[in-house]
């Protein structure tokens, strides 16, 4: 990644990022050699910062902060104004992993970050926390309407570790904001044989049918996924347009709606009466000014 990012960027982003990837490095040395000796229960990382707390949930009791923000903190925030935002990601992600960000200093700087820099906590999760847990930033991800976190937080550590009614939830998701399940990491594997994912996808197709509104193209590829002859069974429509891909709204995105109030999709009881139609979420459509 770092050769990749010194082939872009240019020589005073390059003297930046070397500086700052060495604070992040000589941090997580000196981290390391404070913990020498203490449980593992009080160092879950190497860049613990002192007295975090591990998987403490977004919006709940916030890990304790250390007295003074490390200097890799400040850089890893203004790296968009210095990297340019095309690689703030790249350069975000390379400093957690020379800091050896732990899962309490990720979740500080994930509930203090602006959504970029949320972003790259979230993808920098499956090196950096081995274990679930982390999963409480995944679901806090899953709950906004932010299609750009909802995509990053669906990424190879939620394979793993989200559990499946969650997972199925956050498929479903996908579908009704507009999110590609291409970004669904390991999606055929989890998809596969799961007949309560069908079932949920079944009921989410009537809904949409029984309202008069177009079903997902995406939702019948996921169908498929469960059980081939469930899609082929329930005669997935061929799609309007020429390029085969799903139905598009005016803006030529795909159609994107949202569920309950907490932004989870919609489960429906069989029955003959038809839901009211499904708002359209507000998705973000612009990256934050970057500090």
């Amino acid at each position: 990644m770092r050769s990749s990012l010194d082939t872009v960027l240019g020589g005073a982003a390059r003297a930046w990022l070397d500086q700052a990837t060495d604070e992040a490095t000589t941090h997580a040395s000196a981290e390391a050699a404070e913990t020498t000796g203490v449980s593992g229960a009080e160092a879950a990382g190497p860049a613990e910062a002192a007295g975090a707390v591990a998987g403490v949930p977004p919006g709940s009791a916030r890990p304790s902060a250390p007295a003074t923000t490390p200097v890799w903190e400040l850089r890893f925030a203004e790296a968009g104004r210095r990297c340019g935002p095309d690689h703030a990601d790249a350069a975000r992600l390379l400093l957690l992993h020379a800091a050896h960000a732990g899962t309490g200093t990720l979740t500080r700087i994930y509930e203090q970050g602006t959504a970029t820099e949320r972003r790259a906590v979230l993808r920098s999760l499956p090196r950096l926390v081995p274990g679930p847990d982390a999963l409480p930033l995944i679901e806090d991800a899953l709950r906004t309407n932010d299609t750009r976190l909802v995509a990053a937080a669906l990424g190879p550590y939620a394979a793993t570790h989200l559990a499946p009614h969650d997972w199925r939830q956050a498929v479903l998701k996908c579908l009704f904001t507009g999110v590609p399940v291409d970004a669904v990491a390991g999606l055929a594997r989890r998809a596969r044989a799961d007949a309560e994912l069908a079932r949920m996808l079944g009921d989410y197709a009537d809904e949409r049918t029984a309202a008069g509104r177009k079903v997902p193209g995406d939702l019948y590829r996921v169908l498929a996924l469960t059980d081939p002859s469930a899609a082929n069974g329930r005669g997935a429509p061929a799609p309007t347009g020429t390029d085969g891909q799903a139905p598009s709204g005016p803006d030529g995105q795909a159609s994107a709606d949202t569920g309950g109030p907490d932004g989870l999709a919609p489960t429906s009881q069989a029955g003959p009466a038809a839901p009211a139609p499904i708002a359209a979420p507000s998705t973000s459509t612009g990256e934050e000014q970057e500090s």
